[in-house]
């Protein structure tokens, strides 16, 4: 696999759809609860090398709709899976010894689970790390897939049993939004969810995905959701009560308690 397309820059942001003072006209003063940058800088350069068993990267495959929205690739995972069987996810899984970085990660497991061709996707960005209900640290690396014609998807069918796609700015919309408060230690958070109907069929996203995929919608489009973010979603909870070193040793020791709100 060539590593060529995956020299990516990180895109502006902290963690925290309410703080991205390069994308937002209106910049909001930072809270005692905002994710802190500069621990998520320091996570995103140490943890590689510190601990690769609880790294992750998802791909955020954008292409061009019919009518020239973007639309991005979501898969079901299979019922087969140990962990969070039937949710909607993004391609990704865990960083494997072998990975380069993040970028050879995340395309490493959209080949295996739904035979994305890494040639056809152009890297653009990787987004700041998100933390899982396992404490996984997860980045989302955004790539563009300009000859949408050109996949033939293969699903792996032990991983994946569906695959399909949606318009990127859902994720900004109130119209098939909704938010479920859920509690981590005694803390409340919220669980963005969106329903959606294709020809595939119906899908709910939700939990990290539905997060990770607000974050892109609210960088690409360069604005802030409909809906109300009043309430942190479980990721920007962890990054907010975690200081630097804390983070590492949760990293080393392995996971702690987390939901299941998981895509």
């Amino acid at each position: 696999m060539s590593m060529g397309s995956c020299e990516s820059e990180h895109a502006n942001g902290n963690g925290d759809d309410h703080h991205h003072h390069h994308h937002h006209q209106q910049q909001q003063p930072q809270d005692s609860m905002s994710p802190n940058p500069l621990i998520q800088d320091y996570v995103a350069k140490h943890i590689p090398v510190l601990s690769r068993k609880k790294r992750a990267a998802v791909l955020i495959c954008i292409f061009g709709g019919q009518d020239g929205e973007l639309r991005v690739i979501l898969t079901r995972r299979s019922m087969k899976l140990s962990s969070h069987p039937g949710d909607v996810a993004l391609p990704g899984g865990k960083m494997d010894e072998g990975d380069a970085d993040d970028c050879a990660t995340a395309l490493r497991e959209a080949t295996e689970e739904i035979g994305l061709d890494p040639a056809l996707v152009h890297v653009v960005a990787n987004l700041d790390p998100f933390i899982s209900s396992n404490l996984l640290t997860v980045v989302p690396v955004v790539g563009l897939l300009t000859r949408v014609e050109d996949f033939k998807p293969m699903l792996n069918e032990d991983e994946v049993d569906a695959i399909f796609d949606a318009p990127l700015e859902m994720f900004l919309q109130e119209d098939q939004h909704k938010c479920i408060e859920k509690e981590w230690g005694g803390l409340k958070y919220a669980c963005h969810v969106f329903e959606l109907e294709t020809e595939q069929g119906n899908f709910v996203v939700g939990g990290l995905t539905a997060s990770i995929l607000i974050q892109a919608a609210s960088i690409i489009y360069k604005r802030s959701p409909a809906f109300n973010q009043s309430l942190q979603d479980f990721s920007q909870l962890q990054w907010a009560l975690a200081p630097a070193k804390q983070v590492v040793v949760d990293m080393e020791d392995g996971p702690g308690p987390g939901g299941s709100d998981v895509g």
